[in-house]
């Protein structure tokens, strides 16, 4: 299984009468973007190199002298000064060819026991994985940042809303700590996503394993892997772990744009609940007076072009048989370009969210339109004993002869609600007060002040 390398690095050149043409070079080479694979190429080789020689399939001279060769094209990557070639097509071949340069025939002793389909399934995995790691780190950074700003504003009213209509008084603690629990989510996607990307393919060799005595599970000890994948054809050909870190990452941008779709909104001048600093916008080259939300209507449309990498993903793996076919090099750009999205973002938005000013008399304005407190009104006659539909007419009638005067529910004398039932009485104006109503709801994941306290405290136990 050893590769041989022709002068210009093809492994294939032997075989064939005429070399690749330039067009087709450039159209089926990689190394200008899987080249950010370097490192962790580096280290699935060198931990092959560990194990053949532990093996005794290479000797400790080829062994030692592939560590010192590695070592130094290391240090040339860091500096810059690594010569990438478009004639060696990919990162693992532009890094073989250097070896082989500094090390002779112990770097062409490397590939023995595997081929660049288990090599590059191995090098995607190692990416992804630290990928995964930073990704969860920066959305307990976001969280955190958020339960800061539910924490300032644990009494702070606005509206909540459905269908866009003001429906029941919530506080913006209560409103924050909702994508606290829906990227708390993201980061347990994450995580269980982890567990199927960290299995090890290296061994698999190009589809069938190999006629070498190799040490699987040493490689995978020495990697941090958890498991070996179990069937080399899977091994060699699988993306699905690819596709569902992209799916994870996709419902991560989800809950982002969700969230950046209300910024917009609450910073419009017609809404004014809130400011974003300064640093998170840009103004217009007409309007002087202009103050643009860019981020969060950028991380909204970016939403969609992370979606896109994963409806990508999906269509590359649809119709190839087992196990290795080129098409696969194509899932390298939007897994990328994926990670390099959604780790912005995140660490943008971690950022931003101490940076919102809330606009509490705005907010609590809002609140007092719309008859917010009229289910309160509803529940206080049917804990009166009256039947929850009679109470929503009731209560319905009542709104109606509100919207006729132009007043609110709490504006009406006790006898005008007298009128709509005999079962309210004095103490109804307590319940018709934002805060009241707020502070009614306390039961777990309830809007209640003391609820989404003891709901941060919870969170800060589980981030910290």
């Amino acid at each position: 299984m050893t590769t041989q390398l022709s002068k210009k690095g093809e492994a294939w050149s032997a075989r064939f009468s005429e070399p690749v043409s330039d067009l087709v070079k450039r159209y089926t080479a990689s190394v200008f973007f899987d080249k950010r694979l370097a490192q962790f190429d580096i280290e699935g080789s060198l931990a092959h190199a560990d194990m053949l020689a532990q093996q005794g399939i290479i000797s400790r001279e080829d062994h030692a002298d592939i560590q010192r060769g590695m070592a130094q094209i290391q240090a040339e990557i860091a500096s810059g000064q690594f010569e990438w070639l478009l004639d060696l097509e990919d990162v693992h071949l532009n890094i073989e060819k250097r070896l082989t340069e500094l090390v002779g025939d112990a770097g062409k002793r490397l590939h023995t026991g595997r081929s660049r389909n288990d090599q590059v399934a191995t090098d995607i995995r190692l990416f992804l994985r630290a990928a995964i790691d930073d990704i969860s780190g920066l959305l307990r950074e976001l969280r955190l940042a958020l339960v800061d700003l539910a924490e300032q504003h644990a009494e702070t009213i606005l509206p909540g809303f459905t269908h866009m209509q003001v429906a029941q008084p919530i506080t913006f603690g209560h409103h924050m700590l909702a994508y606290v629990e829906m990227f708390g989510r993201d980061s347990e996607r994450m995580t269980d996503c982890r567990k199927r990307v960290n299995r090890l393919p290296l061994g698999a060799a190009a589809l069938a394993g190999t006629t070498f005595p190799i040490d699987r599970e040493r490689v995978a000890q020495t990697l941090g892997f958890e498991d070996v994948c179990r069937n080399s054809l899977d091994a060699v050909s699988d993306r699905d772990f690819a596709i569902e870190f992209c799916a994870a990452a996709a419902l991560v941008m989800t809950h982002i744009s969700r969230m950046s779709e209300e910024l917009v909104i609450w910073m419009s001048p017609r809404v004014g609940f809130i400011d974003i600093a300064d640093r998170f916008c840009t103004g217009s080259s007409i309007m002087p007076q202009k103050k643009n939300p860019d981020v969060p209507e950028l991380a909204r449309g970016k939403t969609g072009r992370v979606n896109g990498h994963l409806i990508s993903l999906l269509t590359l793996m649809k119709g190839q048989p087992l196990a290795y076919n080129k098409d696969n090099q194509e899932d390298k750009e939007p897994l990328f370009d994926t990670v390099d999205t959604v780790t912005d973002t995140l660490r943008i938005f971690a950022d931003m969210a101490r940076g919102i000013s809330v606009k509490a008399d705005a907010m609590r304005a809002a609140a007092l339109q719309g008859y917010a407190t009229a289910t309160d009104l509803a529940d206080y006659l049917v804990k009166k004993g009256l039947p929850f539909r009679d109470a929503h007419e009731a209560v319905a009638r009542a709104v109606r002869t509100c919207v006729d005067r132009g007043c609110d529910l709490g504006d009406l004398s006790l006898d005008e609600l007298r009128a709509f039932s005999p079962l309210i009485e004095n103490d109804i104006f307590g319940v018709l007060t934002l805060e009241g109503s707020v502070a009614a709801r306390d039961h777990i994941g309830g809007t209640a002040p003391n609820q989404v306290r003891a709901a941060i405290q919870r969170v800060r136990k589980q981030l910290t």
